[in-house]
């Protein structure tokens, strides 16, 4: 199940009642398509949207896009319903809003693996994305992320005035001073659960994309692999702040190089750009160009 999951550096909302923006999406170069049934939808579309997706994934596959689908909350009586429509051959994952607690994966889990057994589609296909965006989901973050192997992505945000903020309470700031705590926790948790590629939430202000940028770049350093967006003008100033640089792939190679050389005469620390590189900072060197490499940076 994990082990079908790939680095996505950009995720863009697309709301599942738009045919003709879903069908444009693809063009503007994020890594993965989110389409939405959830806030983006009225409520007497809804029907409408679960249509159009379960019919176009399919026709996004064979194009080789990676495509989620963001069902409803499990609280609305909805979810069983989106994920019958849309489990269907292609689709990478479901992303799953408002999870409070182990059992709404469990349950969704169980879902998805009726609906593959059902389509035949291989059992474990179909990923999940956990949205924690409550004040007892963030706590439980480990304990969510461990709840299934289909969870390959999840991660916090702290958005301005939405659900995150209400739950919890803080007063939003674009330094993000408030949310760090929450970003932090369940990047840790996310991390010792395994998920292999913990992606963070979007930034609101379409037209700020120096914030957008000083805010992904933070959850780069952090160790985010990716964040969803909400529009096509930030797609690739993120995709380029969570891609590994020409130079520090030149230096990841240089440091393998290097062991490789120290190995041969018996030793097992070198100097490397006036610091000393371990074993340790060779295998960091590896992942790092495996990353690379799953990118599309490096052959």
């Amino acid at each position: 199940m994990r082990d079908l999951a790939k680095p996505l550096r950009t995720l863009l909302y697309v709301p599942g009642n738009k045919e003709e923006w879903i069908l444009k999406a693809p063009k503007y170069g994020s890594d993965a398509l989110i389409l939405d049934l959830e806030d983006s939808v009225p409520l007497t579309e809804k029907s409408l949207a679960r249509e159009v997706v379960s019919r176009l994934v399919p026709i996004l596959a064979e194009q080789n896009i990676t495509v989620f689908v963001r069902v409803n909350d499990p609280s609305t009586g909805l979810t069983e319903d989106d994920i019958a429509h849309c489990v269907v051959d292609g689709l990478y994952g479901i992303t799953l809003p408002m999870v409070k607690q182990v059992s709404d994966v469990e349950s969704v889990d169980a879902l998805i693996g009726m609906e593959e057994e059902n389509k035949g589609i291989p059992l474990g296909t179909v990923l999940i994305d956990p949205g924690l965006e409550t004040a007892s989901g963030i706590r439980s973050a480990y304990d969510i992320a461990v709840s299934s192997k289909r969870v390959a992505h999840m991660g916090a945000s702290g958005g301005r005035g939405g659900d995150v903020a209400r739950s919890i309470g803080y007063r939003w700031s674009p330094q993000g001073n408030e949310t760090l705590f929450i970003r932090s926790k369940v990047l840790l948790d996310s991390r010792a659960a395994g998920v292999p590629y913990p992606v963070t939430g979007l930034w609101q202000d379409i037209h700020d994309h120096d914030g957008l940028r000083s805010f992904a770049k933070h959850s780069r350093d952090l160790g985010y692999t990716g964040m969803s967006v909400i529009h096509p003008s930030h797609i690739e100033i993120v995709n380029q702040v969570f891609s590994p640089t020409h130079q520090e792939i030149a230096e990841w190679m240089g440091i393998i190089e290097a062991m490789d050389g120290v190995r041969k005469m018996g030793g097992a620390a070198v100097q490397f750009n006036g610091a000393m590189v371990d074993i340790a900072h060779e295998k960091t060197a590896r992942d790092m160009l495996s990353f690379s490499k799953a990118l599309g940076l490096l052959d």
